[in-house]
């Protein structure tokens, strides 16, 4: 039977909204910490002597078999298979769009479901292979707004944050879609890594900033680092923030993570234009938060983003006042030529700029490899990441619920 919706009908309205919030309150096992997977199972009677066992086999079942389907995992009894699946999701976001790019870049447009009274928001994730490693850039809030002025993300409102299990989801998906989990077939057209399936990297560069959603990106990041599932080392997961500064020292602290910071400029007039938040953090204090990030060392060095702004941040001034700025600060600068996009007034560094800049930088003792850029033919490059959510009108929304509800099929 064909269904069909009037959807200027208030009453077909009133029931596509109903079902999306009972849908959306469908809670997922994702991102659920041992002790409240442990809660969860027994709020649907599991008995407290079999809670230990269940959330070791599930979190086997989640995140090294990545199953998104309870009817895979098969060492749970049918009924009880039943019974999570009565009451929770492992699914996966819908994959709107995937785009590859000619150097073998691959963004993600997901749509991820409704969230109470909400609506459906979109986000982009993207995929950098290269010999003998593959990067993920992983968002975490839908828009974002600290309004970098040269960055397209920064042209979208935010919408909202994202939760645990969607910055989770984003890396389950990539890996889904590069054969990635082990005795799972390679799915058509997946590309991996030259020498290995596994996503070796994930870096929080996506949309967003990640310090102001804290507690989210750090029990995901604790997650995907947990050495009995996702197994990803700390030191190959980067924290990249344009300057929060509070939240440093504790993402030291409570993540232990790789720190990436984005500076773009050297000096507090140029910064506060380029990278607004320095008006609340000016580079003083953000450079003392460095200093003092734990677990700072040669081997652990920090990050600092710069991207290379024609006739606005890219003389040799520049790079001296940036050899001063970092003094006594073990640092890597990754020099990024600027990635357009439509509507910008920013325009790349000339070649031999950038690679005087480099070249200065590196004559000083610090690290500057010159980003080589990828994914620009798709926007996926760095700074060019924008959803669309916030654009969709009304009926396109009612539109999208209706189809959202007619997958789910009746109750």
């Amino acid at each position: 039977m064909t269904l069909s919706f009037d959807l200027t009908s208030p009453q077909t309205r009133a029931i596509l909204a109903a079902n999306a919030a009972r849908a959306a309150e469908k809670p997922s096992l994702i991102g659920l910490t041992r002790e409240e997977m442990a809660d969860a199972l027994g709020e649907i009677g599991v008995p407290e002597r079999q809670r230990k066992m269940r959330v070791q086999q599930l979190w086997h079942w989640l995140y090294v078999r990545g199953v998104s389907d309870f009817s895979e995992m098969f060492n749970i009894s049918k009924d009880l298979r039943a019974e999570l699946d009565r009451h929770f999701t492992i699914a996966r976001p819908e994959i709107v769009e995937e785009q590859i790019s000619t150097d073998g870049t691959r963004k993600w447009l997901f749509r991820f479901p409704p969230r109470g009274a909400g609506r459906p928001v979109e986000i982009e994730t993207v995929y950098i292979p290269e010999e003998g490693r593959g990067t993920l850039c992983i968002s975490s809030q839908v828009g974002c707004t600290l309004t970098c002025s040269f960055c397209h993300t920064g042209t979208q409102k935010l919408v909202r944050n994202l939760t645990t299990e969607e910055i989770l989801a984003q890396l389950m998906t990539a890996r889904d879609r590069l054969g990635d989990f082990p005795e799972r077939g390679t799915p058509d057209g997946a590309i991996v890594p030259a020498e290995g399936r596994k996503v070796t990297n994930i870096v929080m560069m996506g949309m967003g900033e990640p310090l102001y959603n804290f507690d989210a990106v750090k029990k995901a990041l604790l997650i995907a680092s947990d050495g009995d599932g996702l197994s990803l080392s700390k030191r190959r997961i980067t924290l990249s923030t344009s300057g929060v500064v509070p939240g440093i020292q504790r993402t030291g602290e409570e993540i232990g993570v790789m720190l990436a910071i984005s500076l773009h400029a050297v000096r507090d007039d140029l910064r506060d234009m380029l990278v607004p938040i320095n008006k609340k953090y000016p580079l003083k204090e953000l450079m003392e938060a460095c200093r003092n990030y734990p677990g700072l060392s040669n081997a652990r060095r920090i990050t600092f983003e710069y991207v290379m702004l024609k006739d606005v941040n890219d003389s040799l001034d520049d790079a001296k006042e940036l050899v001063r700025l970092l003094k006594g600060i073990p640092a890597k600068i990754n020099l990024i030529p600027f990635n357009p996009w439509p509507g910008t007034n920013y325009q790349c560094s000339d070649w031999e700029t950038i690679e005087r800049f480099a070249d200065y930088v590196n004559q000083a003792g610090y690290a500057s490899p010159i980003r080589t850029p990828r994914g620009r033919d798709i926007l996926a490059a760095c700074g060019q990441l924008k959803s669309e959510s916030e654009r969709m009108r009304k009926t396109e929304r009612l539109a999208l619920e209706a189809m959202m509800i007619a997958g789910h099929g009746e109750d």
